[in-house]
C-alpha cells in the first residue's frame, strides 16, 4: 500500500459488507483497510494513519458512536462518516454534534458513498490549507520577524511582547512607512484571538461618507446604492483583531460612534435598528500627533483615552540608523527570492548613503530604494549608480535627463509628465501615504487623488 493514495478505515462488523465498501473505493483509486469493530479501528488507527473513516454506528465489543468519541480526541482532524441500518433522529444529531462528517443511512448506493468521502477529504484538504496558511502566517509576524536591534525596537518588542497575550486596545503612533501594521500584526498573531481574523481598514483611503458603512455594515435601502444587507468589518473581524490605520483622518462625529463601541462592546448597522455585539480587539494606528489634533479640535479627547489603553511609539528609521544594514540585507534577500536575481551583497560606498539618508518615508522607502536597486542592478553587488536619485544626488544610469527633450511636442503635454514625474518621486519618498504625500506637495488630498487617477500612477508591488 502507498502512503500517497488516500487511505480510507472501513468499520463494519459484517464482513461481505466491508468488502463491497473496500472494492468501491479501491476502484476510485482509494487504499483502504478494515476493521471489525470500533476497538479495531482504533487498533488500526494507532498502527498507522488512516485518511478518513468509513463507520457502522451499531457494532459488538465496541459500538462506532463509542469509538468516534475517542477518535475525536486522538485525530481531530481526521474526517468520520457513519453509517448504520437503524436510522434514527437521535443517533444522527448526536453523531452530527461529535462532529461526524455526515451520516448516512443503510441501504446506501456506491455514488452516495464515493460523493461523500470525496466531499470529505476535499473539506479537510481545504482545512489543512488554511491551518498551514495561518502558521506561516503567524511565523511571518512573530516578533522575531521585525528587523530592529536598535533600543527604540527593543522597547517595541517588549511593549508587544507584553500585550499580545493580554485584550488590551493599543494605539500605535509613528511616521507613515515606520511599520505600524507590522506591529499590529504581531500582536494579533500572537494573541489568544490568532486564530480568528485579522481585518486592517486605512481610515484615510475610504471617503468619510463611506467609513461608517465600511466599519458597522449597512441595511438595504439605507442610502443611494445599498441594494443589499453588508456586513461591517466589526462583524467580519469576529472573534478576531480589527486593526485601523491612520485614526486621525476619521471625522469627530464617526469617532463619537467608535467612542460607543469600545464601551458598550456594540453597535448598529447604517440604517439599521438590530444592535449587534463587537467581539474583536481593537488596534488603532495614527501618523499624526494626537495631541496636538485634539487640541485643533479634530480628534476626540475622551475617544483618546480609550484607545490609548497602551500606546506603542515607533521610532522613524532616522533615529535607529544602527537598524539600516540589517534591514537592507534583509530586503535584498527577500528581492532575490522574489526576483530570482543573484545580488550578494552590497558595496561600502551605497551603503552609507542608505545610512546617511534622512528617509522621509521611513522603512517603506528604505524597502522600494532596495527592490529598484536589485531589480536595476548589472552585478552582484549594489553600486550607488544602482540606487534612486533621491539617495544617490546624481541622476542615476537608468534616469537619463531630467530635462524633457525639445521634439516638437506642446507645452502642456510636456509640463505634465514633468507633474507625473515629481508625483511620482513624492509618492514614493512619503511610500505612498497619499496624506503624507499631499503634506509634502502643498496641495489637497482631493487634489492629489485627482493627479494619481489622471496620470495613472500605481504603487510598484
Amino acid at each position: 500500500m502507498s502512503r500517497s493514495q488516500t487511505i480510507v478505515l472501513v468499520v463494519d462488523d459484517e464482513a461481505h459488507v466491508r468488502i463491497l465498501l473496500s472494492e468501491v473505493l479501491k476502484l476510485e483509486g482509494f487504499a483502504c483497510i478494515q476493521a471489525a469493530n470500533g476497538q479495531d479501528a482504533l487498533d488500526r488507527m494507532e498502527e498507522s494513519p488512516v485518511d478518513l473513516v468509513l463507520m457502522d454506528i451499531r457494532m459488538p465489543v465496541m459500538d462506532g458512536m463509542a469509538a468516534f468519541r475517542i477518535m475525536r480526541e486522538k485525530w481531530p482532524s481526521t474526517p468520520v462518516i457513519m453509517t448504520t441500518a437503524f436510522a434514527g433522529v437521535d443517533t444522527a444529531v448526536e453523531a452530527m454534534k461529535l462532529g461526524a462528517y455526515n451520516y448516512i443511512s443503510k441501504p446506501f448506493n456506491n455514488s452516495e458513498i464515493i460523493l461523500n468521502v470525496r466531499r470529505a477529504l476535499e473539506i479537510q484538504s481545504l482545512t489543512r490549507e488554511v491551518e498551514d496558511l495561518r502558521e506561516v502566517v503567524r511565523t511571518r509576524f512573530e516578533v522575531n520577524s521585525i528587523i530592529g536591534r536598535s533600543s527604540g525596537m527593543q522597547e517595541v518588542f517588549k511593549s508587544i511582547g507584553r500585550v499580545a497575550p493580554t485584550h488590551a486596545t493599543v494605539l500605535i503612533q509613528g511616521e507613515s512607512g515606520t511599520g505600524k501594521e507590522l506591529v499590529a500584526k504581531a500582536i494579533h498573531y500572537n494573541s489568544r484571538r490568532s486564530k480568528g481574523p485579522m481585518i486592517s481598514v486605512n481610515c484615510a483611503a475610504i471617503p468619510e461618507g463611506l467609513l461608517e458603512s465600511e466599519l458597522f455594515g449597512h441595511e438595504k435601502g439605507a442610502f443611494t446604492g445599498a441594494v443589499g444587507r453588508q456586513k461591517g468589518k466589526f462583524e467580519l473581524a469576529e472573534g478576531g483583531t480589527l486593526f485601523l490605520d491612520e485614526i486621525s483622518e476619521m471625522s469627530t462625529s464617526l469617532q463619537a460612534k467608535l467612542l460607543r463601541v469600545l464601551q458598550d462592546r456594540e453597535f448598529q448597522r447604517v440604517g439599521g435598528m438590530e444592535t449587534l455585539t463587537a467581539n474583536v480587539r481593537l488596534i488603532a494606528a495614527s501618523n499624526r500627533n494626537l495631541d496636538e489634533a485634539i487640541a485643533s479640535g479634530t480628534f476626540r479627547e475622551d475617544l483618546y483615552y480609550r484607545l490609548n489603553v497602551v500606546a506603542i511609539q515607533i521610532p522613524a528609521l532616522r533615529e535607529r540608523r544602527e537598524d539600516i544594514p540589517l534591514l537592507v540585507d534583509h530586503f535584498i534577500s527577500r528581492c532575490n527570492d522574489e526576483t530570482g536575481k543573484g545580488v550578494l551583497q552590497i558595496s561600502k560606498e551605497a551603503l552609507k548613503q542608505f545610512t546617511t539618508h534622512h528617509w522621509p518615508g521611513n522603512v517603506r522607502e528604505l524597502e522600494n530604494a532596495v527592490e529598484r536597486a536589485v531589480v536595476m542592478g548589472q552585478g552582484g553587488v549594489i553600486m550607488p549608480e544602482d540606487l534612486p536619485v533621491s539617495l544617490s544626488g546624481a541622476p542615476s544610469k537608468q534616469m537619463g535627463s531630467a530635462v524633457p527633450v525639445l521634439d516638437g511636442r506642446p507645452l502642456k503635454q510636456m509640463l505634465e509628465e514633468t507633474e507625473a514625474k515629481i508625483l511620482e518621486a513624492a509618492l514614493t519618498q512619503a511610500g505612498w501615504n497619499r496624506v503624507k504625500t499631499a503634506d509634502l506637495l502643498k496641495m489637497s488630498r482631493k487634489a492629489l487623488i485627482y493627479k494619481i487617477e489622471k496620470y495613472g500612477l500605481k504603487q510598484p508591488t
